[in-house]
C-alpha cells in the first residue's frame, strides 16, 4: 500500500504521461507537490523498488511510467 504522497506522485507522473507523453522533470514534481528535491527523491525511490515506475537516482530525470494506478491488496480469508 502506497503513502499518501507515493500515490500522489505516481498520479502527477501518469497524468504528465497522458497529457504531455513525457514524464515530469523533479522541479515540476516539488511545485506540484510542495516538497522539497530530497523528498521528491525518497518518493521516485520507494516507487521504482515497487515496480510503479522504472527510475535511476543517476538520471532524475528519466523515468518510465510501468503502473498508473495503486495495486489493490488482496485480502487473506482468516477462518
Amino acid at each position: 500500500m502506497l503513502a499518501d504522497i507515493e500515490r500522489k506522485v505516481l498520479r502527477i507522473i501518469a497524468n504528465f504521461d497522458a497529457m504531455r507523453r513525457r514524464p515530469p522533470t523533479i522541479d515540476e514534481l516539488c511545485i506540484k507537490t510542495g516538497r522539497d528535491p530530497a523528498g521528491i527523491m525518497q518518493v521516485l525511490e520507494v516507487l521504482n523498488r515497487e515496480e510503479y515506475i522504472k527510475w535511476d537516482r543517476r538520471w532524475p530525470e528519466r523515468m518510465e511510467l510501468l503502473e498508473a494506478w495503486e495495486r489493490e491488496e488482496r485480502f487473506k480469508r482468516v477462518y
